[in-house]
């Protein structure tokens, strides 16, 4: 059976440029992210791209060969190029599974399939998380408890500036009194998008167990489940005969 190809890309500008961030994350937020999916079974091909690789480490034929795309970006969302966000949204149309973690609600990618601001609320005073789950049954739910609680990240509140999702599976609680849709889902063409709330870059928020589950369980339910290719043929034949103008068309 062949694996499912997931590339995990991130930005790598904070873990370069802050001392506090590569404490916590010495070789980047990505590697830890794909150390954690490589761990959660043998079924997946775990690879890496950053915001410094030639195209971003997203060529048109990397992109072909990549079911699964997760993407955490922040600080440089406008040096990401648009042909790139082009490509990227060209493939999700066609079937590949799209992953946004945290910060990246802001990413060019994700505010082009949102089609919103995907503003939202946010204060960073390392406050207590309950991410809560709302739809138990749903495959990205699989193996977490009712909630699970997070002892320091940032918050974001509502009103949070996307469209009404197609699935909600988590809504978060932090200390100060907030509340946020934490993990949702849509459909874009043949694509499945989940966004994640938590992994603000000074905590160590992707070495947690639940976390690192709730984001393995994404990525194996946003795998293509076929693909469509964009196109508008002038299908001049008809399987049944019409009539045009009098006259008969086969």
């Amino acid at each position: 059976m062949s694996k499912l190809r997931v590339v995990v890309w991130g930005e790598n500008v904070h873990e370069s440029t802050h001392e506090s961030v590569r404490r916590v994350y010495p070789n980047g937020m990505h590697t830890v992210i794909a150390d954690g999916l490589s761990e959660s079974g043998d079924d997946l091909e775990v690879s890496t791209a950053t915001l410094q690789e030639p195209d971003h480490g997203l060529s048109e034929e990397r992109l072909a060969s990549t079911d699964v795309l997760t993407w955490w970006g922040h600080t440089a969302h406008g040096e990401v190029r648009d042909e790139i966000v082009d490509r990227v949204q060209k493939r999700v149309l066609q079937g590949m599974g799209l992953i946004v973690l945290h910060s990246g609600h802001y990413s060019k990618i994700f505010k082009r399939l949102m089609g919103t601001s995907c503003s939202l609320t946010w204060r960073e005073a390392g406050e207590k998380e309950r991410v809560w789950v709302c739809n138990p049954g749903h495959p990205i739910a699989a193996g977490i408890d009712t909630s699970f609680e997070i002892s320091s990240e940032e918050m974001y509140g509502e009103p949070f500036g996307i469209p009404s999702p197609d699935e909600q599976v988590f809504i978060s609680w932090f200390e100060g009194g907030e509340v946020f849709r934490s993990g949702n889902c849509w459909h874009r063409g043949n694509g499945r998008v989940f966004y994640f709330r938590p992994g603000h870059e000074t905590y160590p928020t992707y070495f947690d167990a639940n976390v690192r589950r709730v984001i393995a369980n994404a990525v194996r339910w946003a795998c293509p489940r076929g693909q469509w290719v964009d196109s508008c043929p002038n299908v001049k034949n008809a399987l049944e005969p019409i009539e045009v103008k009098g006259e008969s068309v086969h």
